[in-house]
């Protein structure tokens, strides 16, 4: 056979030799098994997590260095701003005469209470609010009435309803911590795909079945974001309460000491209650990336 149609007949040959599929052992590159690769990737993942964690540590370095060493070379004056090892050790004698310990059992007695009771208050309200359209219409001029009230203008009227004892600072921290997380609740309620729920509707899902299994799921990254940021608020108010009216709590320890000049243990409070923060953020963060496993994150293309 020769001419056109030999030639026709050898390049469909070789074409099929082309694209005819290899046995997975003879396939290079990623096809082929690379022992290798496992093991490259899980250093990448080591040095990937060392740099996050230098990076996240450098600046907080610096900043220790730099108190350390400005009031010892006489730049800012020691009595102001003590060397942090001096604050370390001032810390560290308050942990060792157990002063700490009372102080902050106080505090977190009065910060679970307040803080977990406006929870219980503003994720219930904000879904009926969400969800119920003329609920929101009734009661939205009292919320925001109520949220743009400074917290601690009102916190002389919680000690004229609720005395000078633990009833004033625990309504205070609750009524501080109860609006930010309440209008997160309704602006996650009110922001659910519709689509997710006429699909509900669809298949024949009640109002009980569609709240539990559709709207709670699908606001649950807006609530948990109103509660951490409800947690911020509400250490805040709760270190400004014990400031003003107290005689026990981290607020008036940081108050007794600074009165007093003791201001290595003043400083050693101050940071106790950054880390504290620090550690409740992270807290529901963690909370947050497991509840919220199937929410489709975004791809940051920063360095």
């Amino acid at each position: 056979m020769s001419g056109p149609l030999a030639l026709a007949k050898a390049s469909a040959n070789s074409r099929d030799e082309i694209i005819k599929p290899r046995p997975a052992a003879d396939r290079p590159g990623l096809w082929a098994e690379n022992p290798d690769r496992s093991v490259k990737s899980a250093g990448s993942k080591i040095l990937n997590a060392t740099a996050s964690l230098v990076r996240r540590v450098a600046v907080i370095f610096l900043i220790i260095v730099m108190w350390e060493a400005f009031p010892r070379l006489g730049w800012i004056d020691p009595f102001l701003l003590p060397p942090f090892s001096e604050v370390v050790k001032g810390t560290f004698n308050l942990f060792k005469t157990g002063e700490f310990f009372k102080h902050f059992d106080k505090s977190i007695f009065r910060l679970g209470c307040g803080f977990f009771g406006g929870l219980a208050l503003a994720i219930p309200l904000g879904v009926f609010m969400g969800w119920f359209k003329t609920f929101e219409e009734y009661l939205n001029p009292l919320v925001e009435a109520c949220r743009n009230s400074s917290v601690l203008t009102l916190y002389p009227i919680f000690i004229l309803l609720f005395g000078i004892g633990e009833g004033a600072k625990i309504s205070i921290i609750m009524w501080g911590t109860t609006w930010v997380v309440l209008l997160n609740t309704i602006a996650g309620v009110k922001n659910v795909d519709p689509w997710l729920i006429k699909s509900a509707r669809s298949i024949g899902l009640g109002d009980l079945a569609l709240l539990r299994k559709v709207l709670l799921p699908a606001a649950l990254p807006s609530v948990i974001t109103g509660v951490r940021l409800g947690a911020a608020n509400s250490i805040l108010i709760l270190i400004a309460a014990e400031m003003i009216g107290s005689n026990a709590g981290l607020g008036y320890m940081i108050f007794y000491f600074e009165a007093r000049y003791a201001i290595p243990e003043m400083y050693g409070g101050v940071i106790f209650l950054a880390l504290m923060g620090v550690a409740v953020n992270e807290a529901l963060g963690y909370l947050e990336k497991h509840l919220t496993a199937w929410q489709e994150k975004s791809i940051y293309f920063g360095m």
